[in-house]
């Protein structure tokens, strides 16, 4: 993902269509000069329907479209005829995508599944008819309900990145460059910090064919929950990740402190990532020889004695197929207890 078209934030007016007048028409023909109500009903106003589609990852088709109008119901006509209903406008989004109220900040609706749709504006109810008034007392009425008007505001359409698994780790961690080494993805690598400024996606390949999706999250810095660096923008594509994967790198001083910190702002940015099933990785052992790094992971059980901690080396290769095991164990447990409670 280029950080240009990366776009997870859009903000639109939306309005939708006004229902169609109801029919006031009385009957004629050559036989009939004085015929009965038969106005038809108007037709409902277009909806706003936002619908999931996996092949988007961005919301950049949105990010110029400021003001989204659907078009109004059409009147009723003669012989109890409904007017066209407005047509519907459907805006692909990519899978992750929340509606909020622009006011409030209430997210509304969530897309999560391919080909999920949730109308944002419903468009107004045609009005009925003239030929619905016609009662013992009233046999020719003429009068017939107008449309009700559609719904308009400004609505916020925000991305969070949906991935099997979220990378999780200070900058220059060793992410995108295990990320480069595990999938096709080709994330920018350097040596400074914030090089990945949008999350970027790569497919692991497992054994039998299987695979899972891993997202390079960019990296947190301490204080991110209270919005410092790029904080909420970077924690919130964390959220709807099944399993975090935690780097810690081998040139840290203290990798315990630095795994102590991340947990830290990933709970107070939002709690229930804290339940969230971890791996964690020391990376970069390949600078440190066998004798440091067990010695850095005996450290580490001090403060963690339960935690295991995989040591690997993107650079060379090394721990890299432990490491995919233990993510797809983690993977399909969730699976299994999703089965268990349905």
């Amino acid at each position: 993902m280029s950080t240009s078209n990366f776009i997870d934030y859009v903000k639109i007016f939306m309005r939708s269509g006004k229902g169609g007048q109801g029919s006031s028409h009385l009957h004629r023909d050559r036989l009939t000069s004085m015929g009965g109500p038969d106005g038809g009903d108007g037709g409902r106003g277009g909806h706003i329907i936002l619908r999931g589609n996996q092949q988007h990852w961005t919301l950049l088709p949105l990010k110029y479209r400021k003001h989204i109008h659907a078009p109004d119901g059409e009147s009723g006509g003669p012989s109890r005829s409904t007017g066209s209903n407005g047509k519907d406008i459907v805006l692909d989004v990519p899978l992750g995508t929340l509606v909020k109220d622009f006011e409030t900040g209430q997210i509304e609706g969530e897309i999560l599944e391919e080909g999920q749709e949730y109308i944002v504006m419903e468009g107004g109810k045609g009005g009925l008819g003239n030929w619905h008034f016609k009662s013992s007392v009233r046999q020719t009425p003429r009068y017939a309900q107008p449309g009700l008007e559609g719904i308009e505001g400004w609505k916020i359409l925000e991305l969070k990145v949906l991935a099997d698994v979220g990378l999780v780790g200070f900058p220059n961690a060793g992410k995108s460059t295990l990320l480069a080494t595990i999938t096709a993805a080709k994330p920018k690598i350097a040596n400074y910090e914030f090089t990945t400024l949008t999350p970027n996606l790569g497919i692991v390949k497992y054994r039998d064919y299987q695979s899972f999706v891993i997202a390079d999250i960019p990296g947190i810095i301490e204080g991110a929950s209270d919005g410092k660096g790029l904080g909420h923008r970077f924690l919130k594509h964390i959220e709807h990740n099944a399993t975090l994967l935690f780097l810690l790198p081998a040139t840290t001083n203290d990798i315990a402190k630095e795994y102590d910190i991340l947990l830290t702002e990933l709970e107070r940015y939002n709690m229930d990532l804290s339940y969230k099933k971890r791996v964690i990785a020391l990376t970069k052992v390949d600078m440190l020889g066998e004798e440091l790094t067990k010695e850095m992971i005996a450290e580490f059980h001090e403060s963690y004695p339960d935690t295991p901690i995989f040591p690997i080396s993107s650079v060379a290769q090394l721990g890299l197929t432990e490491l995919k095991d233990e993510l797809w164990k983690n993977l399909n447990d969730l699976y299994e207890e999703d089965k268990f409670w349905e």
